[in-house]
């Protein structure tokens, strides 16, 4: 587990209110989030939803008024709050949750900055701010609660993908490939941390968004490589690409990513 300070800033206008419970589990294997700021005008009852998640959530509302039709103020704000943050040196890693891509400038400063951006939106947000954010996850797989998904008025999440859906993902295939070859020892075995490390270090891919919890279970999943569970069963290790009758360690307890 990581203990990184995290400041959550949230386009109200741009994203469900389904959804932020599983955002924050989601933040707090990376630390705890000290700051959460939701941006929006409270006057309008499209916030109605968001409205009843403020106090159980321990969220600060920021209200934005619209000083003018037809413009999003709330944008200006949540970039001005922000800068703010990344000046005030009280946070570690930011947490943008919206579907709006005019955030991806943002995104692009804050990581020449040093800081971590974590982003979360819905299935419709652009890739240039999915493909921006150190990790991104849509946000209808963090929806557990069914009531809650039909209230908002969302989809189920997707499925897990099977092992020929991932094996067709041409993409993913060649990220898993090339975080092993990276990160391989002498012996031609990768440490699933060190390989969820690379992964981050250049991609915005989550497990999350292939209907997996975790790195591991996906690779698992995928019967693309060798696996060797070490020190009690703990830690994961994987090894190239699987052979034909080569038969993985079943462990439940791995190593997250």
């Amino acid at each position: 587990m990581e203990s990184k300070r995290i400041a959550l800033l949230i386009d109200c206008d741009n994203v469900s209110h389904a959804s932020i419970g599983g955002v924050l589990d989601e933040l707090a294997k990376y630390g705890m989030v000290n700051v959460r700021h939701a941006h929006g005008n409270w006057n309008s009852p499209q916030l109605a939803g968001w409205v009843e998640k403020i106090h159980p959530f321990a969220i600060r509302p920021m209200q934005q008024f619209a000083f003018t039709k037809g413009k999003n103020a709330t944008d200006s704000a949540m970039i001005i709050d922000a800068m703010d943050l990344l000046y005030s040196k009280n946070v570690d890693a930011f947490a943008l949750m919206t579907s709006d891509s005019d955030f991806t400038p943002l995104v692009l400063r804050l990581l020449e900055s040093g800081f971590p951006v974590y982003g979360f939106g819905e299935t419709k947000t652009p890739k240039p701010f999915v493909d921006a954010c150190s990790q991104f996850i849509y946000t209808e797989n963090l929806v557990s609660d069914d009531q809650e998904r039909a209230s908002a008025g969302e989809v189920s999440p997707p499925p897990k993908r099977t092992r020929t859906d991932l094996h067709n993902d041409t993409s993913l295939m060649r990220l898993l490939r090339t975080a092993a070859e990276k990160t391989a020892d002498d012996g031609g075995w990768s440490h699933l941390s060190q390989v969820g490390q690379y992964i981050r270090n250049n991609s915005s891919f989550s497990a999350v968004n292939y209907g997996y919890r975790t790195l591991g279970d996906l690779i698992r999943a995928s019967d693309l490589f060798e696996i060797d569970m070490r020190h009690g069963g703990t830690a994961m290790f994987i090894k190239g690409a699987r052979r034909s009758g080569v038969v993985s360690v079943a462990n439940s307890d791995i190593s997250t990513m």
